[in-house]
């Protein structure tokens, strides 16, 4: 790369996403501490270095009807990123994940910077949905780069060659506390049941879900006095939103917001919701119950278009319903409370979702998952 063009443009519409670009970040400028990294992201990326054009938070909207009522605002980021691309001229441009941003954008570079080549780094679900974005795909990116072998499987049915690198989380993921350790930490007992109740990275999905949660481990320490809960706050929800649902309820529901992975790594079961939760739940080997629901509409409008069984990632690369999942309707407490209760009680089951769940893991890859994304970007440029 010349002197001139020694700028990468990279775009993270979600949580998830800022981190594992973060960590791909991080592995470029190992080999390539010249190239100077800008665009769309959050904390995790402003601390490698990038300069961030807006926080992705602006965002963070789910669902047909909510990316309607904030169609202005993100009008307005996507016409400043295409803006700067035109101006900035980059090396390269480097989409990760948020394919209805991210797939629109690709198209426009392509017609305003024809020469910028363009990296997508984790592919859109276009296997779950909307397959006809594989032609979008094949038009206007440069290098697919997925995590999942049997994406790669996907796009080689539709004559593309995408890359499979592994998964980031293999590496992210690790455990610094015991399990008795952190539970001490947090005056919970080793000897009772720990629930894990994970609802979230979004407003949205904690007023849609957390109540639902609170309200099925009532029904469950009514049955079974010798459980305890752990609640976890993701960086982009406030104690304050949790507490107005907990403090309705008579359980001490104890607030993580400490090291991710070690809470999780204290429960016995979780109740997760559906995203990038559920793999790394499943990693760290833990039985659990998916949770999703969002808009009428959107439901409606979705299930014209997804065509697979399940909705849950961990069952999705299991290719099998391994743990239970209570969807839209079913995403009661009465149904979490029934999931829940069959998988505690039955200790052969909970050692055979073990046993799936390790098989989930080594689908995976091998650890470095990101430094061999950051090659094969090199290795272009």
């Amino acid at each position: 790369m010349d002197a001139a063009r020694n700028n990468i443009i990279i775009i993270a519409g979600e949580a998830s996403g800022d981190i594992h670009a973060a960590h791909l970040i991080s592995e470029i400028k190992k080999s390539a501490s010249h190239i100077k990294f800008s665009g769309l992201g959050g904390p995790h990326m402003q601390e490698c270095g990038v300069e961030i054009y807006r926080d992705l938070t602006a965002l963070a909207v789910v669902g047909f009807l909510e990316v309607l009522k904030h169609y202005g605002e993100i009008k307005k980021i996507f016409d400043l990123i295409l803006k700067k691309i035109i101006a900035t001229r980059p090396a390269a441009v480097i989409l990760v994940d948020y394919p209805g941003f991210n797939l629109r954008l690709a198209k426009k570079i392509k017609q305003k910077s024809p020469d910028t080549k363009i990296f997508y780094y984790i592919s859109p679900q276009i296997w779950a949905w909307k397959e006809n974005r594989v032609n979008d795909i094949r038009k206007y990116i440069d290098k697919m780069l997925v995590l999942f072998d049997f994406e790669k499987d996907f796009y080689a049915k539709h004559n593309m060659d995408a890359i499979f690198v592994g998964h980031p989380l293999i590496d992210n993921i690790k455990i610094t506390k015991s399990k008795e350790d952190t539970r001490f930490g947090l005056t919970l007992s080793n000897h009772d049941l720990t629930i894990g109740l994970l609802p979230g990275s979004r407003e949205k999905e904690i007023r849609t879900l957390l109540p639902v949660m609170v309200k099925a481990g009532e029904s469950l320490i009514k049955e079974f006095p010798r459980i305890q809960f752990l609640l976890f706050k993701a960086p982009t929800i406030s104690r304050e939103l949790l507490q107005k649902y907990t403090n309705q309820s008579d359980i001490d529901f104890k607030i993580f917001k400490g090291e991710h992975y070690n809470g999780v790594n204290a429960c016995d079961v979780c109740v997760v919701a559906s995203g990038t939760a559920t793999l790394e739940t499943a990693i760290l080997n833990k039985p659990m119950v998916v949770i999703y629901k969002t808009s009428l509409i959107t439901w409606l409008i979705a299930k014209l278009f997804i065509k697979i069984p399940c909705i849950g990632l961990v069952n999705v690369i299991a290719r099998k319903k391994i743990v239970p999942e209570c969807v839209q309707f079913q995403a009661t407490p009465e149904c979490i409370v029934k999931e829940l209760r069959a998988m505690f009680t039955d200790e052969i089951r909970l050692a055979e979702i073990k046993t799936e769940l390790k098989k989930v893991k080594e689908s995976l890859g091998d650890s470095g998952a990101s430094r061999r994304a950051a090659t094969v970007i090199l290795e272009a440029l």
